[in-house]
């Protein structure tokens, strides 16, 4: 295993960006021997490759700066999956109301009845049942 670790030293190794590409490899095979499309298997070599000289490559700093746009890229996305996920754990509990005004999102608890609910951005008041 000390091979290894000498191979390793000054290697970028695996990041964000390598994983999602191995991952998707992985999706493209398992989806080319099911339909039993030899093309889709041959590209779904281009990213395993992809992911390997990633993780072999020498250069830091130009890999660094690729996962850097790549996580920026993804955010966006991984947040808008992330609330949607935390707004179906909460749906026994919770009940969801958008402001009128400023469109901002309100969580109010479940099985109250009428009341009152005040926006904390713009406080604007409206009455919704729960």
């Amino acid at each position: 295993m000390n091979w290894l670790r000498t191979f390793m030293v000054g290697r970028y190794g695996g990041d964000q960006l390598s994983i999602f590409l191995l991952a998707l490899s992985i999706v493209l095979t398992i989806i080319a021997r099911i339909t039993g499309i030899s093309i889709l298997m041959i590209i779904s070599y281009f990213p395993l490759f992809g992911a390997v000289y990633r993780m072999l490559s020498k250069d830091i700093q130009k890999r660094s700066m690729e996962n850097y746009k790549f996580a920026i890229f993804v955010n966006p996305v991984y947040s808008r999956l992330k609330k949607v996920q935390d707004r179906i754990k909460d749906l026994k509990t919770h009940k969801y109301y958008r402001c009128t005004k400023c469109k901002t999102m309100l969580r109010v608890p479940k099985g109250i009845g009428k009341i009152l609910i005040t926006c904390p951005k713009c406080k604007d008041q409206s009455i919704k049942k729960t």
